[in-house]
């Protein structure tokens, strides 16, 4: 029997993208028609119905044909091949209505599903700047900005940074830094660098270096105790929590983010508004010398 890593290996990466379409859209949709194909990915109908054959071929009885649909339908004893399907992968591609990069569908949901998104401030650099802050990271070298701090003595002040990692907070994006100037790893918010320049200078530091970036820590979370034993009990299901405490394992780099995303009660006597902050730390102690700034 052919192994899933082999059929993937054998596949070319075109054809590849088309069947993960094809089984996303069959899972999700509950049906995948030649024309759905077709449209995702501007190929004639003949073309389309070739790729159904193949999927077809490289996973039987995965999807059988319903003429009532006129589409392809998941068989009772289906199993993902070509895509991850588990809910993480799948909203976000979804959501970004992409089967694969700058495809031709336009306004068209190519899977048929209305998504919405809240319609934060986007806090980007241009793109001219984050293309030499992306060459410095791949090259290993040194990079030169102009960055507005939030502190007025640091406004526009000229930093000398070895960047190793880009970071999306969910509200905004920063790289994760050594600088040079303070002899320090620190985050750079990418809204605030005015000006950027990739110099032919190698950088000398590495995220290995970098601590608090390698190195994790277990938070624990609970439901706030102002919340009635129901929405509590509600809470912890939410997050699949296995009993009376949340846990993930979160770099310590990021655990401040973390708890300003989903919007801890810091305080020692949990006085913030319950149902606007309705989870409350475990172990304080362990991870605030990491994320001071959070509490």
């Amino acid at each position: 029997m052919i192994s899933k890593e082999k059929m993937l290996l054998d596949v070319k990466w075109a054809t590849r993208q088309r069947l993960h379409y094809i089984e996303v859209m069959a899972w999700y949709a509950g049906v995948v028609t030649r024309s759905d194909v077709a449209r995702a990915f501007g190929l004639s109908d003949p073309a389309a119905t070739k790729d159904l054959k193949l999927y077809g071929d490289l996973a039987p009885g995965n999807l059988v044909y319903n003429p009532a649909v006129f589409g392809f339908v998941p068989s009772p004893g289906f199993v993902a091949v070509f895509a991850d399907l588990s809910p993480a992968a799948a909203l976000p591609t979804i959501a970004a209505n992409l089967a694969v990069a700058n495809g031709p569908y336009g306004r068209d949901l190519i899977y048929g599903l209305a998504t919405a998104s809240l319609p934060l401030p986007a806090r980007l650099p241009d793109h001219d700047t984050l293309a030499q802050i992306t060459r410095a990271m791949l090259g290993r070298r040194q990079l030169r900005v102009e960055y507005r701090s939030l502190s007025g003595s640091e406004r526009g002040a000229s930093r000398l940074l070895e960047p190793h990692t880009l970071v999306d907070t969910g509200l905004r994006w920063h790289v994760r830094a050594y600088s040079a100037d303070t002899c320090d790893f620190r985050d750079f918010v990418l809204s605030r660098i005015v000006a950027a320049e990739c110099l032919e200078t190698p950088a000398e530091s590495s995220e290995a270096y970098d601590d608090d970036w390698v190195e994790w820590v277990q938070l624990q979370l609970a439901p706030h105790p102002g919340l009635d034993a129901e929405r509590r009990a509600s809470l912890l299901f939410d997050y699949g929590a296995a009993g009376d405490i949340i846990e993930m394992p979160v770099r310590r780099a990021l655990l401040g983010y973390v708890l300003q995303r989903l919007a801890v009660d810091t305080t020692r006597d949990h006085s913030m508004n319950p149902y606007a902050w309705q989870l409350v730390v475990v172990n304080r102690d362990e991870i605030e010398p990491f994320a001071a700034w959070a509490f």
